[in-house]
């Protein structure tokens, strides 16, 4: 979720803070531990990383926002430019005002794809391949609204791109060509005027259905994968998760870790929406703006929005 007024030349709207719910944990719950900063990045020069996506040697490829950058960063911290998006002249970006890359995707066989928002017509999904050919876009969106969160369906071989601004989520064929508007509803939209705000942001394919969050609403959503395809009806898992950016199953269960990126925290939601913080700023989160998960890693890319010092990404272990 892009937030970075003195570059972008505008602030995003406000996010209503308030109180994490919070339930008693249990002894075999999952927890984090050992938290460490693996590598730093210049806010100045724009590298405020946004979406995370794991390679199989255990680096992280990263979407540098308002550089328009994809960044590849090994466990030791070495980081690699692998593509930079074509600038635009003159973004109208809703929200944002400049053209910034969001989420990431990764195929098996190396392929990443972006969103690319530009308030022009060249927002949309963007391939990049795995020699490291030159971007290639290979889809539109609406260039009035913000695909941010991506996820790709390998199986049905498709990609998902959530629209914060238009409260949509975008069906594209992996291999491009005709975008569906696979979901929409309330759910999915910003909250009313004037608090508004970023709707339907992370996304993430798990157990049949597509879920996602909504920064401005609080809350983490699923919709079922019905078996001609279409969405079926929206779920509520979880309430009250302020400021909730992306997310992450910590394994094949219903249990996330979701980015609180206003307060720069991170939230363990347990299947029965129950939720406690495990991570802060004090274990040296700097607005996590995405999560990833391989194995007993936990990787977290902090964007550095609102404090606008020290984005980097963390990396804690996970324990069962």
């Amino acid at each position: 979720m892009p937030r970075l007024p003195r570059m972008a030349g505008a602030a995003a709207a406000a996010v209503v803070l308030g109180a994490l719910a919070s339930a008693p944990a249990s002894g075999d719950e999952p927890e984090l531990s050992e938290a460490r900063v693996v590598a730093r990045f210049d806010f100045g020069a724009g590298r405020t990383p946004e979406n995370i996506a794991l390679e199989r040697d255990g680096s992280a490829d990263l979407t540098f926002a308002f550089a328009r950058q994809i960044a590849n960063v090994t466990p030791g911290g070495r980081t690699r430019i692998l593509a930079t998006l074509p600038a635009v002249p003159d973004p109208r970006t809703p929200v944002v005002r400049s053209a910034v890359v969001l989420g990431i995707a990764r195929a098996h066989d190396g392929t990443l794809y972006v969103n690319y928002a530009t308030g022009t017509s060249r927002t949309g999904v963007w391939r990049i391949a795995p020699d490291g050919s030159t971007p290639v876009q290979i889809a539109k969106l609406p260039a009035n609204g913000v695909p941010n969160g991506l996820a790709l369906d390998e199986h049905r071989g498709v990609l998902y791109a959530a629209d914060s601004v238009l409260g949509t989520v975008w069906r594209i064929p992996r291999a491009g060509g005709t975008v569906t508007a696979w979901a929409t509803g309330g759910a999915l939209a910003p909250a009313p005027a004037p608090s508004g705000g970023f709707g339907v942001n992370g996304i993430k394919v798990h157990g049949h259905a597509v879920w996602v969050s909504n920064s401005a609403r609080g809350t983490l959503l699923s919709i079922p994968v019905r078996a001609d395809d279409t969405a079926g009806a929206i779920e509520t898992r979880a309430t009250g998760l302020d400021g909730i950016d992306d997310f992450a199953f910590t394994g094949r269960g219903h249990t996330v870790l979701a980015a609180l990126v206003t307060t720069s925290r991170i939230a363990l939601v347990r299947p029965d929406g129950s939720h406690s913080v495990v991570l802060t700023q004090r274990d040296g989160l700097s607005n996590p703006t995405s999560v990833a998960v391989r194995d007993r890693n936990v990787y977290i890319p902090g964007a550095a929005y609102y404090t606008m010092r020290d984005p980097n990404l963390l990396v804690a272990r996970l324990h069962r």
